[in-house]
């Protein structure tokens, strides 16, 4: 009976502190890594009034252009490693219609909970 009891009691205790966060950190998580990553030495070397193969060239092929047609490039980089944060870097060029880079937006990284 006794052993019905400590069998009994260890399975209820192991399925409560199966969910538990502090175990969490003792699983393994890879670090990811998604999109461009992009240096700050090439971001440094775009500017405006290059063309959009000098701009492919120096950072390469973007990770998405706009879907509905205008010339807007988008790069972005997003890492998690393992428990930490989530970083996500996004640079955005804008092109005129000839394909003449008229717009840098550079957002630093942003940093997100881990979940």
């Amino acid at each position: 009976m006794r052993c019905k009891t400590l069998t009994a009691a260890a399975v209820v205790l192991l399925m409560m502190t199966a969910g538990c966060s502090t175990l969490e950190r003792v699983v393994y998580r890879p670090d990811i890594n998604q999109g461009n990553y992009l240096v700050a030495n090439d971001v440094a070397k775009i500017h405006t009034g290059m063309t959009q193969q000098q701009v492919a060239y120096t950072l390469g092929t973007p990770m998405m252009h706009d879907p509905f047609g205008s010339n807007v490039w988008y790069y972005l980089f997003r890492q998690q490693p393992g428990h930490e944060a989530v970083k996500q870097q996004t640079l955005t060029l804008t092109f005129d219609k000839s394909g003449t880079l008229i717009n840098i937006d550079n957002k630093p990284a942003l940093t997100k909970n881990a979940g």
